[in-house]
């Protein structure tokens, strides 16, 4: 699943290329991505690109137009999906590479991008709307911990008292946006901390240096998926991991072997000496 890094990356990548630029044509593919009303992307014909933003793991295009005022076209990736640019967009609606096409955006210049879904359930949505708290899942963020405003103690605030762990706080859109299944892992192997572990449970030295590695993962990762191509962020993204999704690899820190446990059917991969003292989480 496409994290802040590399959703902050693909919002600058379009920004830059797509910002002034008018939309000639928009044509949803396969009608189950889009979450409001059919009418509501005919109407985006004619409307000028103002910016591309992130809002956690999410797409925020917002548009301008004489009739309509301020839109804004929030996409997310779900787990498979992601965003193909053109610089010349086709004429057609055939798909430009393995994934399924969701939607195609044309712009006046000639240029465009596709929304495209890898995955077995094409979770992509779409969502046309006037503020994008109207989305149900802006509407229920949590603070963002990549935030230049976001401080240890709203940190603690969050952590203080909640009898859950670590690993599913971290991914708890609610209570933190943006972080996802590989960026947890990573966190806590830097941290030095149990997935497991309640937050409740941590120390406030523990809770200071979880705040500090959450901030300093998500920033090195965000500078350094800068300038790569979209079609290239993903694998950059896999290429850079340190442990997650390394099973049977050697931590690059003491050298043990990295383990993995699953929990609510996906997958976690964790250090037992850097993190759980030795034991086995399996």
């Amino acid at each position: 699943m496409p994290e802040s890094p590399e959703v902050q990356e693909a919002a600058r990548f379009l920004d830059e290329r797509s910002a002034g630029r008018t939309i000639v044509s928009i044509d949803v593919v396969l009608p189950k991505a889009l979450k409001t009303a059919p009418e509501s992307v005919a109407g985006l014909v004619g409307a000028q690109i103002a910016r591309v933003g992130r809002i956690a793991k999410m797409l925020d295009v917002e548009l301008t137009s004489p009739g309509n005022g301020i839109r804004h076209v929030v996409i997310h990736f779900g787990h498979d999906g992601w965003v193909l640019w053109h610089d010349s967009a086709p004429a057609d609606l055939k798909r430009s590479g393995p994934a399924t096409l969701m939607a195609r955006v044309r712009l006046d210049d000639g240029s465009g991008f596709d929304l495209t879904d890898a995955g077995q359930w094409k979770a992509l949505t779409i969502h046309v709307v006037d503020d994008p708290r109207d989305v149900p899942a802006v509407a229920k963020l949590g603070p963002d911990p990549a935030a230049p405003e976001f401080t240890q103690a709203q940190f603690a605030r969050i952590l203080g008292g909640r009898r859950k762990q670590l690993k599913a706080l971290l991914q708890d859109q609610t209570a933190l946006a943006g972080i996802g299944n590989a960026y947890s892992d990573e966190i806590l192997h830097a941290a030095r901390l149990s997935p497991v572990v309640h937050a409740a449970l941590l120390t406030d030295d523990e809770v200071a240096r979880l705040y500090g590695h959450t901030r300093a993962v998500l920033a090195e990762a965000t500078t350094a998926r800068r300038g790569i191509p979209l079609a290239e962020l993903r694998a950059a993204k896999r290429a850079a991991l340190r442990i997650h999704r390394r099973p049977g690899e050697r931590c690059p820190v003491c050298g043990d072997v990295i383990a993995e446990f699953t929990y609510s059917g996906a997958a976690a991969q964790y250090c037992p000496t850097c993190q759980t003292g030795g034991a086995s989480l399996a």
